[in-house]
């Protein structure tokens, strides 16, 4: 299974000047606990690393102290995580047939849900990780009134790793840069196009660091992993 880290984040909401995976959190870079958690999945042989120019140094040099025992390399992104996946899409082996996309900032996934959804994106399937939502949820509009309570059963929280045919996912992307469609997530480009993607569930444990309170919560989690 191939695997694209999308690693061209700012630091803009973290309230940081840097890419906000090159932070800290319990003595490493966030991105290097999403590197290691791939690496200790031993369905992915070989990984893509997304990300800005300014950065790719210090990211080469995070992958080099992570001693990977299989192909980890460098690729440019782009302005929008959207052609930052474009970007990784084009750069895929020949042989990929199958790919996960997974959010550098998701630097507490588990390598059991890697495989999970590896080996469902490799049998044909389109998935997701997602987490089933426990807040209740208000509909609001501009004005901040609320106009409608979802029913909560039916709501999930979506996450990463995201798994696709590589061909299905590019002519996904192919699409949206000819119909100026404008997604956060490969999922939404499959729900526009009517193609069926199904939920694998994840823990609630595997957040997108994107405030500095994310950093203390995966600072806590990561020691009460030991």
């Amino acid at each position: 299974m191939h695997l694209l880290i999308a690693a061209a984040g700012s630091g803009r909401r973290m309230g940081a000047e840097r890419n906000k995976l090159l932070l800290e959190v319990a003595g490493r870079p966030v991105l290097a606990w999403t590197l290691e958690a791939a690496l200790a999945c031993p369905l992915i042989h070989w990984i893509g690393i997304v990300g800005q120019p300014v950065d790719a140094a210090e990211i080469q040099a995070l992958v080099v102290a992570a001693r990977p025992n299989r192909p980890v390399v460098w690729i440019e992104g782009g302005d929008t995580r959207q052609t930052s996946v474009s970007n990784g899409l084009a750069a895929l082996p020949d042989a990929a047939a199958a790919v996960l996309i997974h959010d550098g900032a998701r630097c507490l996934v588990d390598p059991a849900l890697i495989a999970r959804c590896a080996e469902a994106a490799a049998a044909g399937e389109a998935v997701i990780a997602a987490a089933p939502v426990t807040d209740t949820i208000k509909r609001v509009d501009g004005a901040g009134l609320i106009q409608e309570t979802p029913d909560r059963s039916l709501l999930w929280g979506a996450q990463t790793p995201q798994g696709f045919p590589v061909e299905q996912l590019r002519a996904a992307h192919a699409r949206a840069a000819a119909e100026g469609w404008s997604v956060t997530d490969d999922a939404s480009l499959f729900e526009r196009l009517g193609w069926p993607v199904r939920v694998i569930e994840a823990a609630p444990s595997n957040i997108k660091i994107t405030t500095p309170f994310d950093l203390t919560v995966a600072e806590a989690v990561l020691a009460a992993r030991g």
